[in-house]
Parts: structure tokens; C-alpha cells; sequence
């Protein structure tokens, strides 16, 4: 396939005049009138023709004028992704307002604190309201039970002009704080989204496209509104399908699909299925995470990786990921779409050479109006383009890390907030990931860094088997041959499934703290021969948290460090009346060796005793090994 999505050279997208008289209810309105019958909108056995989606939305939008709602007005759409919700989204775009998804399962405090902060008045719900705190909305808008008054409004269009300037949609991101941020998007940035899309993917009204993000997720905004204002068909899968890779691909193939978005994780899965030669996919998109390896050869579609944060209008970069195997380097993340602008920044905000790490900032059209309600947010990260020469033209400051390639693409590395210190050594989480995800029995794993029960932070690696994972020494030494010491995680935890928050990212504040259940330990334990190895066992658990100890595990690979070790000193200081020195630890780390050296110590000790004081000694530890 063409690469159309090349246009642009070194770190901005090609300019390209917008029709910035048009929004996106003046293109689907054109696409009513242009093929009435066509396909909109298709969930299950419901369906919507161009000019069912215009008529309906027209009457809703009616209906919502009636109650107040006007240019600039917050209007909450509590709904499953479904034609409601689309009908819904697009009759507030009618009015100048915009619609603000909210997830009809959030939990009550988030969906509260979202209604407040945006100050929303008028709240459209089906009959799924019990949880919604609604007792500062205005006005409660049940579809269901609203529907033949919505019937009786009329069809015609409102008499409001939606301009350029005026904000379509309100998106809260929680970004690494967990704190709900209301981003607001304007219709020019949407225009640009959307304009940019039918060009880059050659988007056609025969095209059948799908719509499986969340609508609290922004990129269900990338998969409604350029596939309708090219007049292509819209298609809705079931929640069981939309989150398994197998009955993803087989509705794709069964429904004829031919563009579809799959969040990364999800993506990355179902590239490794395999897939018949006649699948009508011709582009899967991806995006909202790192993407970690090349697809392979032989797919019948094309492959293409995006970035964008949700403060951009969902994609700021993109580009065709090619066949590839046997690749270390992860897939960059491509070249400004069009009207965009990137540069990767040091901390004076100077642009750094090719090859280096930088920050990730974003200007251009795509750029979001702010944070809504938060002017100090927005300042902060919304700062005046230094490198622009148009009046007001701001950056967006990612906290994302990246590269410039030779070829102009740019390198994602991460974020700035997952550049982590420890013992003195700063990390880059995203690199000690790369080296695990090598491992052939790795499927997915994240890093952390979490504090343990000394208040030390400890490099914590959770992992999802692809099948079983070996031991937790062999998998530590395979990444000894890539990784120095300090760089390697002290804990590994074993899990079924890395948590994914509704945007397709994993949901880093959700990983669960490592426990004894879930710790990757040595498959065989080996259990203590003698009461010195009895006890200096039951001494290293009791320190580390865990029940048990095998006398062949390494006191460093179960979260054991330099604090730990001199805690461990001292208690066998106690138990044995020896001084083990903390090199020695560092020498003997396993249960077994640490007991072999407790016990020549001991000899020692005794050796250049008299028999009396030796006698005391050995009455003094079979007394302490009997408590």
C-alpha cells in the first residue's frame, strides 16, 4: 500500500488548508443529502441510514434546545457505545455544545467529581441512571422514557452555526496522578483529525469501519466522526468480542470490516494470530501504548502505529509499521500528521540533535483548547511556541520521552515520570521492559517502582506468561546478559493479565502489590537439612514478608537489598551470637551458603573459646532455636 501518511518532513506535517467553514455536522449533513440510504451506523441487528442519523439527531438536538442547552453548554452523555450514544454526541455537535462520555459503570465518586468539575447541567442517560450522582444536573434526560416527546420535535435543522471556535467535546484523562482532567477539544481540532484521516487512509464511503473503544476513551472519537464524514459505514461489536483477539478477528473477517482500530495490547495479540489471505482489513491502527514489536510477514493488512495524548485530538503522529523480524528496537511511533508540529525539547526547552532524548512537545492544529475550568493547568501545560510564527501559537508539553531517527521518525522512550531512581542509579523503566519482553516465555510485562516495608524503592517487574515461565533465576540471568545489576527488578510478580484502564493503557495504579502468592519464586524449593538452615530460613522469611524460604533461593532476588541485609546481620547477630560481615552476604545470598558461612564463623568462634564460654554458647543457640 501507498505510504500517504509520509507527507511530512523533519518534525512537522505537511500544512494543508482545512474548510474551516465546515464542521462535522455540516459533513454528515452533506452525506444525508448525498446518499440518504447509505449505511451510517450498524450495532447488531440495529441500523442507522444517513438520513435516519440526521433526522434523529436533528430531533434531539430540538428537544435539548427546548430544555436550554446552547452554544458552549457541557452536555453529559451517560450511554453504552451504541446508536444512542452516537445520535446523542451528534445532536449536541448540532447545537454549538459539546458532549462531555461518561462511562455508564465509572465508579459514583469518579462520575461525581466529572459532572461537578465540568459543571455539567444537563446530563442524557437511558434507564441506567441508579449510580449517577445527579443532584446538581439540572436536567435528567432518560431516552427511554423521553423518546415520543423527542418523536414530536421537529426535524428541521436549528438555526445555530457551528463555527470553527467553539468546543465539541470534553474528555477527562487521568493521566499517572489518577486525578480526573477535563480536556477540551474544539471543532477545528477535530476538523483537522478528521480531514487528515480520510486523506492519510484513503477513507471511501464503501469502507466499513469499527467503533471498540470505550466512549470515555478518546479514541472513539477517531473512529466516529472521520469514517461518517466520509460517508463510510460505522460498525459496533459486543463487548465480549471487542476485548478477545480471536472473536475480534473472526467478526472483522465475518463482517467484511476493512479499517479498525485495536487499542496496543490487543493489537499486539492479534497480530499473532493468523489470518486468511481473502480478510477485507486493508488498516489496523493502533496506538494508546508502547507498541513492542514489528508484525510479521504475510498479513493481509497494513499495520499502522499512531501517538497522540488526548490533549493532541487523539493522534499527533503516525506511521506504517513494516514486516520485520529478529527486531531489538521498538517500532517508532512515525511523523507528524497533517498541520501538526513536533520537537523534542531538553529542559531549557532548545531542541536537541538528532538521536537524543528529549521531551515530546506538540503544536499545530490539533492542539486542544486547555483544561476546562483550570486556567493554571493550562498554563502550565500549554506553554507559547517559542519556534512559532503565528500570534498565540502554544506547545503541549507531553512528559513523554522520545528520539528523531535518522529517517525523521520519531522514537517514543516513555515517559518522564517512568524515569525512576533508586539506590542512587536513575532507570528508564521502558528499557529494563524491553530486555524482559525478549524473554520467550514473556508475553506482556510491566515495571514499577514501589516502596517496601523499610520505605525503600525496589524495581518491581509483573509479568504475564505467554505459557509458563521458567525460574526466577534463569529468567533474571537472562537479562543480566543485557541489563547491568542495578538496572535489574528485585521482585518479579507473576499475573494472568497486566490491568487495562478503559483507554487500552495498562492501568499502572491498579498493579497489586508484590505478596507471597504472587512473588515468581525458584520452581523447586529445597527444604533445610540442618536446624542452622532451619533457622537462618525462617530468619530471611519473617524479614522479606514471606512464609517460607527454600535453603537454593538467592536473598536478593526475593526483594532482599543493602537496608534488608544489614537487618539480616543483625538478627543473625542475635540468633547465632556471630558477626557475619554484609560482604559476606553479598558472597553467600542463598539460605544455604549464608548457613554454610553462619556455621565456619561459628567454629571459629568456638575454637578460640574456653570450653566453659563454648559451652554457654552452644547452650545459648539451642535455646534460642528451641523458642
Amino acid at each position: 500500500m501507498e505510504d500517504r501518511w509520509h507527507a511530512s518532513s523533519g518534525h512537522n506535517g505537511a500544512q494543508r488548508m482545512t474548510d474551516r467553514g465546515s464542521c462535522i455536522p455540516d459533513l454528515i449533513r452533506r452525506r444525508a443529502t448525498i446518499a440518504p440510504n447509505d449505511l451510517a451506523v450498524r450495532s447488531g441487528s440495529e441500523r442507522l441510514s444517513y438520513r435516519e442519523l440526521d433526522v434523529r439527531s436533528e430531533r434531539l438536538a430540538n428537544y435539548l434546545l427546548s430544555l436550554g442547552v446552547v452554544r458552549g453548554t457541557i452536555v453529559g452523555l451517560s450511554l453504552d457505545r451504541g446508536l444512542d450514544f452516537t445520535l446523542a454526541a451528534l445532536a449536541v455537535l448540532k447545537l454549538g455544545a459539546a458532549y462531555l462520555p461518561l462511562e455508564p459503570k465509572a465508579p459514583t465518586r469518579r462520575l461525581e467529581t466529572m459532572l461537578r468539575s465540568a459543571l455539567v447541567s444537563v446530563l442524557v442517560t437511558n434507564n441506567n441512571s441508579a449510580n449517577l450522582p445527579v443532584e446538581n444536573v439540572r436536567k435528567l434526560v432518560a431516552l427511554d422514557t423521553c423518546r415520543k416527546e423527542i418523536d414530536g420535535c421537529s426535524a428541521e435543522a436549528s438555526t445555530i452555526e457551528v463555527i470553527p471556535e467553539d468546543t465539541a467535546y470534553v474528555i477527562f484523562t487521568s493521566g499517572s496522578t489518577g486525578t480526573p482532567k477535563a480536556v477540551a477539544v474544539g471543532h477545528a481540532s477535530l476538523l483537522n483529525l478528521t480531514r487528515w484521516h480520510i486523506r492519510a487512509f484513503d477513507v471511501k464511503s464503501s469502507d466499513r469501519a469499527t467503533q471498540l473503544a470505550s466512549i470515555g476513551f478518546d479514541a472513539a472519537v477517531w473512529e466516529l466522526w472521520p469514517h461518517l464524514a466520509a460517508g463510510a459505514s460505522v460498525h459496533l461489536v459486543d463487548d465480549e468480542t471487542r476485548t478477545d483477539a480471536e472473536k475480534l478477528r473472526d467478526w472483522l473477517i465475518r463482517e467484511k470490516i476493512t479499517i479498525s482500530f485495536a487499542p496496543t495490547p490487543l493489537a499486539e495479540r492479534m497480530l499473532k494470530l493468523s489470518w486468511p489471505k481473502e480478510t477485507a482489513l486493508r488498516i489496523l491502527l493502533t496506538g494508546a501504548d508502547t507498541l513492542h514489536f514489528y508484525p510479521p510477514r504475510g498479513l493481509p493488512f497494513t499495520l499502522v502505529n499512531n501517538y497522540g495524548p488526548t490533549e493532541c485530538t487523539v493522534v499527533a503522529t503516525s506511521t506504517s509499521v513494516p514486516a520485520q523480524e529478529n527486531v531489538d528496537k521498538l517500532p517508532p511511533i512515525g511523523r507528524a500528521i497533517d498541520n501538526a508540529e513536533i520537537y523534542i525539547l531538553d529542559e531549557k526547552l532548545q531542541r536537541v540533535p538528532n538521536g537524543t532524548l528529549g521531551e515530546i512537545y506538540v503544536g499545530g492544529d490539533g492542539l486542544a483548547r486547555g483544561y476546562l475550568n483550570d486556567p493554571q493547568l493550562t498554563g502550565e501545560r500549554f506553554i507559547r511556541n517559542p519556534f512559532g510564527d503565528r500570534a498565540g501559537a502554544r506547545l503541549y508539553r507531553t512528559g513523554d520521552l522520545g528520539t528523531c531517527l535518522p529517517d525523521g521518525q520519531i522514537s517514543f522512550h516513555g515517559r518522564v515520570d517512568e524515569q525512576v531512581k533508586i539506590n542512587g542509579f536513575r532507570i528508564e523503566l521502558n528499557d529494563v521492559a524491553s530486555a524482559l519482553r525478549r524473554h520467550p516465555s514473556v508475553r506482556e510485562c510491566a515495571l514499577a517502582a514501589r516502596e517496601n516495608e523499610a520505605g525503600e524503592k525496589q524495581l518491581v517487574a509483573y509479568v504475564v506468561p505467554s505459557t509458563s515461565l521458567p525460574s526466577l533465576s534463569e529468567i533474571r540471568e537472562f537479562m543480566a546478559k543485557e541489563l547491568p545489576e542495578y538496572m535489574l527488578p528485585a521482585i518479579f510478580v507473576q499475573l494472568d493479565s497486566l490491568p487495562v484502564a478503559s483507554s487500552g493503557k495498562v492501568d499502572r495504579l491498579s498493579l497489586p502489590a508484590p505478596t507471597e502468592q504472587n512473588i515468581l519464586r525458584d520452581h523447586v524449593l529445597e527444604h533445610p537439612s540442618s536446624a542452622t538452615e532451619e533457622r537462618v530460613s525462617a530468619i530471611v522469611a519473617s524479614l522479606l514478608g514471606l512464609e517460607r524460604v527454600g535453603v537454593n533461593e538467592n536473598f536478593f532476588y526475593l526483594g532482599g537489598n543493602s537496608l534488608f541485609g544489614t537487618q539480616l546481620i543483625a538478627r543473625l547477630r542475635d540468633a547465632f551470637q556471630v558477626e557475619v560481615p554484609l560482604l559476606s552476604l553479598f558472597d553467600h545470598p542463598t539460605v544455604e551458603e549464608l548457613s554454610g558461612e553462619v556455621e565456619r564463623l561459628m567454629v571459629a568462634k568456638l575454637d578460640a573459646m574456653s570450653e566453659e564460654e563454648a559451652q554457654r554458647l552452644l547452650s545459648l543457640n539451642t535455646e534460642q532455636a528451641s523458642v
